[in-house]
């Protein structure tokens, strides 16, 4: 996508891996790694999430990397966000996106996910050429014109956002002391 995008938009991977494992600390100030990525979050007029599914769902990195967010820095309140994921099965990542778009509406997160539209890419392990490129050119039209709409829902959700809503408004709306 970074790669295949690079005209139309500037587009940075974050890894989340080496985050640590989140377990309720004493202070909401965020470990430096957590900071640094919801900084970028912040900043982005929208973000792209690639999940893969493993046993139907997300996987724990991606949870542990919301539930710091949650309890910290709270970046994706009204942020655009486009989903995509990739599974060694042929139902690529349907069950992991689905949850996904739970956890991203919930009242701790509430992102703006871009409605019906998803990219599922199955058989990932025989989907890409030597050189990380998609080889089916059906899948690659698919994500172009996918792309192509988020481009145009940021673009509106932001506008909607700046001359609505202010994102830090409701950003205290949740929080885990209360509850």
């Amino acid at each position: 996508v970074q790669k295949h995008f690079s005209e139309k938009a500037n587009i940075e991977i974050c890894e989340i891996k080496n985050l640590p494992v989140f377990n309720k600390p004493d202070s909401q100030e965020p470990p430096e790694e957590v900071e640094k990525i919801a900084n970028k979050i912040n900043e982005a007029d929208g973000v792209i999430i690639s999940t893969p599914e493993y046993n139907h769902s997300i996987p724990a990195v991606l949870k542990n990397a919301f539930d710091w967010f949650t309890f910290t820095t709270r970046p994706f309140v009204d942020k655009p966000v486009m989903i995509t994921g990739a599974s060694y099965g042929r139902l690529g990542s349907s069950r992991a996106q689905g949850h996904l778009r739970q956890i991203l509406d919930s009242p701790e997160i509430k992102a703006r996910i871009m409605p019906s539209s998803e990219f599922l890419l199955g058989h990932s392990l025989e989907a890409f050429d030597e050189d990380g490129n998609l080889k089916d050119e059906d899948k690659i039209k698919e994500l172009e014109e996918i792309f192509d709409e988020f481009l145009q829902f940021v673009e509106i959700t932001n506008q909607l956002v700046d001359d609505k809503y202010s994102r830090n408004k409701d950003i205290n709306y949740f929080s885990w002391r209360d509850n």
